[in-house]
């Protein structure tokens, strides 16, 4: 199977380097790493054989790792930790949140490169963030005899549907996967469906309730607030995550609402890095007095601003922390939403579009209590916003309802710590 897999990546790199060579001219994306990725060259650990390898794609699996990473080292620090990611603005994040463990780019799914880092490694457990299945990498760690766990599970039904048509690929790679801790009891069933043994299953809920504190006091929630020079007098509206048009729709929304509202501001946070010069230069348009983060490291010079533009990677928890009024972003367009958790825990009244099927099972636990609210169509957005800056005991009982569901759904971090432990060696005695 690996020698038809590795010439089927082969065709699929080729067909894709054009675009890979565009975004690397015109975006800077894609210029690290491709050793490690092609090849799985990379640093050998001063751990090897005794070892974790964690997996996470992006930013938002990075995120997830989290609570996992501060669990194992002050759990068993006798264990090595190494993190592999996909994409540049997840090894920027990494680079943050992990500098003292060994990181590195995902080999791509060819066989000689992901014997090669199996080789260095020698890693007792592999865990995956959501998902991510390569067929030579579950396959070559089953040879291995390493056990594959995957952390907060996530499978929609067009993933499942999508697994399900290529059975020649996934069906015998599938069976290797020796747990999946599932988000909900729905995607444990998806799961199933694709070919998991039951027996290998876990619903232990969303981890990201348990990153997700809602501490506005936090000092980097608190240092943030300082930066902007915000007063209990501002209302704040962010809109976090956003894609093409997004950004568009809610400077309109906001542009609308400014003059009746002056003591309203917008903060904005783009989702793409390669993208804030082009939301930059939308807010430029606007005419209003505006800040950007990256401009901004320790205080804001003008704070008459009324919009401003994080452009940053990683900082969108703590700018939630900020906010009174949120919209959700890749929920106008085709990406199928971003988490919505971070917000509804900081008590921040949230609304978000109709594309959400990322985060179904989260969305409809928070509609289901109404703690949030969703938007069918961009027209509706104004008008939202509106209402939540009318009637405040609106906004403040949709917030506290989102911090009570934030609560209750916590203590997913645990439950997978409780089963990930048996895949672990002994610990050492003393």
């Amino acid at each position: 199977m690996s020698i038809l897999l590795n010439g089927l990546y082969f065709v699929a790199l080729i067909i894709v380097s054009p675009l890979v060579l565009w975004k690397r001219w015109r975006h800077g994306r894609y210029r690290r790493g491709w050793g490690e990725r092609l090849l799985g060259n990379g640093q050998s650990p001063s751990r090897a054989g005794h070892l974790v390898w964690l997996h996470a794609v992006s930013v938002g699996e990075v995120q997830v790792l989290r609570t996992l990473v501060e669990t194992l080292e002050a759990e068993r620090p006798d264990l090595g930790i190494a993190i592999s990611v996909s994409t540049d603005s997840g090894m920027d994040l990494a680079k943050k949140l992990f500098p003292k463990h060994l990181l590195f780019f995902t080999p791509l799914d060819f066989s000689w490169a992901i014997r090669r880092v199996l080789s260095r490694l020698q890693p007792k457990l592999i865990v995956l963030a959501e998902l991510e299945l390569w067929p030579n990498w579950l396959l070559q760690a089953e040879r291995n005899g390493c056990p594959v766990a995957i952390l907060n599970g996530r499978l929609s039904e067009s993933s499942l549907k999508g697994y399900s048509r290529i059975p020649f690929l996934f069906g015998r790679c599938i069976q290797t996967i020796d747990w999946v801790g599932a988000q909900s009891d729905s995607i444990a069933e998806r799961f199933e469906k694709l070919g998991v043994p039951a027996n290998r299953l876990t619903v232990t809920g969303n981890v990201k309730f348990d990153g997700a504190t809602g501490d506005r006091l936090a000092n980097e929630v608190v240092l943030r607030k300082e930066l902007l020079g915000l007063t209990t007098e501002h209302t704040v509206l962010l809109a976090g995550s956003t894609q093409s048009p997004e950004e568009t729709l809610v400077l309109n929304a906001f542009l609308g609402l400014a003059d009746r509202f002056p003591n309203l501001k917008l903060v904005l946070v783009p989702r793409h890095v390669e993208r804030f010069a082009e939301v930059a230069k939308a807010i430029g348009e606007s005419g209003l007095p505006w800040a950007r983060r990256s401009e901004s490291q320790n205080v804001v010079t003008d704070s008459n601003w009324r919009i401003f533009l994080g452009d940053s990677v990683g900082e969108l928890r703590w700018w939630w922390g900020l906010a009174d009024i949120g919209f959700v972003g890749g929920s106008f367009g085709d990406r199928g939403g971003q988490n919505m958790i971070e917000p509804c825990a900081y008590g921040v009244a949230t609304c978000f579009g109709p594309n959400t099927r990322n985060f179904s099972d989260i969305v409809n636990l928070l509609l289901e209590a109404k703690a949030c609210e969703q938007l069918q169509s961009p027209e509706e957005l104004r008008h939202w916003i509106e209402s939540m800056l009318v009637d405040s005991n609106k906004r403040d009982a949709m917030a506290g309802l989102a911090i009570q569901v934030c609560r209750k759904h916590r203590g997913a971090s645990q439950r997978s710590w409780d089963n990930l432990q048996r895949f672990l060696p002994a610990k050492p005695a003393g």
